[in-house]
């Protein structure tokens, strides 16, 4: 029987076992007092990407979520592309404000600063690009328009942890920076997300933050405290926080892993259309466009290879449907396709994915 090779995996070692076992031993599992993991945590990613300050949540959507509501967007407008995951859309309208979709440039499927910048409206509060599977966007441009119109720069590096643009990391450039650490993502942990903040006022709005993420509670002394904001409960737990730790030592590691997949994949894949190469990416997805997706998916299954599709775009879906028109992300979405991608793919599953690829895409 053929042993089939996954779309995602995480790659864990004795480590991550070692480390739940104390945390479990301690019996402090939650965010706070004894081990200490989340703190811990917070501050070697701050460390590793080289930011202000970092804030951990429980999800990258949490993060996208206290990400806006510090940004203050309740009746205005947010820039951002359809080709994501519907939880950067949705994190928008949580927070009152109206999402308005820019088309993708067809090389790297980030968001089209030249789209951008024909939507900005007097009501434009923040832009929201999204670092598509690992691939910077254009950050300059995006940042120059942001400087331009006085907007918020809130990016979307749920994709991104450790890719790097200009020589710096993901996580250094916005205002607020949201990575997600899903068990599917390049540093994995079974929930959790954070918040890079890079503004003039980071002191203020990591207490604001850190208040939110727990149900608004402030001023706590002893037993008592206040709440003056709304808050929710989107704190980062001591296990998640604790597999984390393990997973940040060796995520250089991990990547440049994926980034010899990625090598392989562009020089060997016959087809033109795909992700190009780039030592800045970290490669959290490997996309190709095929014609004929659905007949190239079976084929993939039925010999043992995962394949995925990322995404459907976000304007598509019921709830956001209206009468935008994103041609290059309607055209694209019809093809694309996500092959495995993950530091545990043997350099023999490696030769055999890419042998199916070219037998099956058309």
């Amino acid at each position: 029987m053929i042993k089939r090779i996954k779309l995602f995996d995480p790659k864990i070692d004795e480590s991550e076992s070692r480390i739940i076992n104390r945390t479990l031993s301690s019996h402090f599992w939650a965010s706070g007092e004894g081990v200490q993991n989340v703190a811990k945590f917070e501050k070697k990613f701050r460390n590793y990407i080289g930011s202000d300050e970092c804030i951990a949540v429980n999800s990258g959507t949490a993060a996208l979520n206290l990400a806006l509501s510090a940004a203050k967007i309740e009746n205005t407008e947010v820039i951002l592309p359809s080709l994501t995951f519907v939880s950067t859309a949705n994190a928008v309208m949580i927070n009152g404000a109206k999402p308005v979709f820019a088309d993708i440039d067809p090389i790297n499927l980030c968001i089209d600063p030249q789209s951008i910048k024909k939507l900005i409206t007097k009501k434009t509060s923040v832009i929201l690009p999204v670092h598509f599977a690992g691939m910077p966007c254009a950050l300059n441009e995006i940042i120059n328009i942001c400087k331009e119109k006085n907007l918020i720069l809130v990016e979307d590096a749920a994709h991104a942890v450790g890719s790097k643009y200009k020589n710096k990391r993901i996580g250094r450039h916005g205002d607020f920076v949201c990575f997600s650490f899903h068990p599917v993502k390049n540093l994995a942990m079974p929930t959790g997300g954070i918040i890079s903040i890079n503004h003039k006022n980071y002191k203020k709005i990591s207490r604001y933050l850190e208040a939110m993420r727990w149900c608004g509670i402030t001023d706590r002394k002893g037993s008592l405290y206040d709440v003056k904001d709304l808050g929710n409960n989107y704190y980062m737990n001591e296990f998640s926080a604790a597999i984390g730790l393990m997973q940040l030592k060796k995520i250089n590691k991990m990547n440049n892993r994926r980034k010899e997949i990625a090598k392989r994949y562009d020089t060997e894949i016959t087809i033109e259309k795909k992700i190009s190469f780039r030592k800045y990416c970290s490669y959290h997805i490997y996309w190709i466009l095929v014609k004929n997706r659905r007949n190239f998916m079976k084929m993939m299954t039925n010999n043992g290879v995962e394949t995925g599709i990322h995404y459907k775009p976000v304007h598509s879906f019921s709830l956001y449907k209206n009468s935008t028109k994103l041609p290059i992300t309607e055209k694209i979405s019809k093809q694309i396709v996500s092959i495995p991608m993950h530091a545990n793919i043997s350099d023999y599953n490696v030769d055999r994915i890419i042998r199916l690829v070219n037998k099956f895409a058309k």
